[in-house]
């Protein structure tokens, strides 16, 4: 079993920066796999940014792509980070960390088995 827990989300205005960490702990092997996902109300889940833990290759949706960074830790090899910049108010929305291993699709909300309980994001215009 993998646990996952959030932190570093707010409220922030156009242009703005946030950092969001998600803390995976529990049996995590060489093949794991960090997801962020985000959802807006009335709106599906979507996929974010995406990273594996054994090459550190990461994967953006295009909406983020030269906006937002995913990272895992240095010091702290369970950590991953999403580094947020140039926010806009369409990035609003609940941010989840996924985790799982072996996973294939980044992208696939359902390949991943573990999730976080999610931290809000508030892009303000």
């Amino acid at each position: 079993q993998v646990q996952l827990a959030e932190s570093g989300g707010g409220l922030v205005q156009t242009g703005g920066s946030l950092r969001l960490s998600c803390v995976a702990s529990g049996r995590i092997y060489r093949n794991f796999v960090m997801g962020w996902f985000r959802q807006a109300p009335g709106q599906e889940r979507e996929f974010v940014a995406g990273i594996r833990w054994s090459d550190n290759s990461p994967y953006y949706a295009d909406a983020v792509k030269g906006r937002f960074s995913i990272s895992r830790d240095n010091a702290r090899s369970t950590v991953g980070h999403l580094q947020m910049n140039s926010l806009k108010p369409e990035d609003t929305a609940v941010y989840q960390c996924a985790g799982g291993h072996g996973i294939e699709a980044l992208d696939r909300p359902a390949w991943y088995p573990y999730w976080g309980q999610g931290t809000q994001v508030t892009v303000s215009s």
